[in-house]
Parts: structure tokens; sequence; C-alpha cells
């Protein structure tokens, strides 16, 4: 029997792994056929599940990442989403969004994979640091880097609004 139930808390972890998958792979079926699969894993496997290697979060990326790279799907983005968002009166939240989604799309795989983790799956720089097996500064160092990069594009695409977009993350 399991000392201590990975997916007592399914609510939370649904949502924190799909946000996670939806970063790395685009919104919509895709994320959330890769977000089941997920949890189907999880719950074949859920007896491997060893809390002293991490939390069930940790060990769930884990498990998406797998799925993930079982996938040809990365993010692709249409580099013309916001300005169709524009031109068919989406809300701005809705344009925001697509903007964000689009400049995320042109990032290392790295970049994206550091981004996802923070902001997608809402994890520490110590708890990536576990999940990617590097030390807390370099997780550090390469957020900053990443969001750095991800501004520049933002900025050099004429996305005054860098900062608000980057602070929607």
């Amino acid at each position: 029997m399991l000392r201590r139930d990975p997916l007592a808390n399914p609510e939370r972890l649904i949502h924190q792994i799909y946000r996670y998958v939806s970063y790395r792979v685009g919104d919509g079926p895709e994320a959330e056929d890769i977000t089941s699969e997920t949890f189907e894993r999880a719950l074949r496997y859920r007896e491997s599940y060893d809390s002293s290697r991490g939390d069930p979060a940790a060990w769930l990326i884990g498990i998406a990442q797998r799925c993930i790279a079982g996938t040809s799907s990365p993010l692709v983005v249409d580099p013309d989403a916001a300005e169709k968002a524009t031109a068919g009166r989406m809300d701005e939240e809705v344009q925001q969004r697509l903007t964000l989604k689009a400049a995320l799309a042109t990032l290392s795989d790295r970049d994206q994979e550091l981004l996802a983790l923070r902001y997608g799956a809402d994890l520490t720089a110590k708890q990536i640091a576990a999940v990617l097996e590097l030390k807390v500064n370099a997780v550090e160092v390469g957020l900053h880097r990443a969001l750095g990069r991800l501004r520049e594009i933002l900025e050099s695409e004429g996305f005054g609004e860098a900062r608000e977009l980057l602070a929607s993350l």
C-alpha cells in the first residue's frame, strides 16, 4: 500500500498539469489528451511514486514530459494570430494571450520548458531544479534570461505592452 497517495488532490494537480502541457503544446484538445494520458499513466504506475524524489506535481510533470516527447506537436502558433485576433475584434485578454503564445513559440525548447514549469505548472525555482536535475541558481538564471529573451521578442515585434503581457504570466 502507498505511504502517500500522489493523486490525493486530483483537482489541483489536473489544473497544474494541464497548464504546464498547454504551455508546451498549446491549449485545446491535444493538451487535454496529453493531460489525460499523464494521469492514466500515473494511475497505472502510482505504486512507483517515491515521495523522497519530489512532490506529486514534479512526478506528474516528469510523466507529462514523456507524453509530450511522444507526440510530434511542439508548440506551434500561427505567426499572424495576434493580427487575426485584432481583425476579429477579440477581447484584449485573448489578443494578449495569442501574442504571448506566438512569442513563446519562438523561444528555444529549454526556455519554453523553464517558462512552462514556472508559469504553467506554477513551480518554484527549487522545484524546477529538482525536476530538471539542475542547481537552483542555474534555474533562476535560466528563467531570468528566458524572460529577457521573451521581452526582447515582444518589443521587437512592436508590442510596447511587453511588461503588461509578461505580467500576465
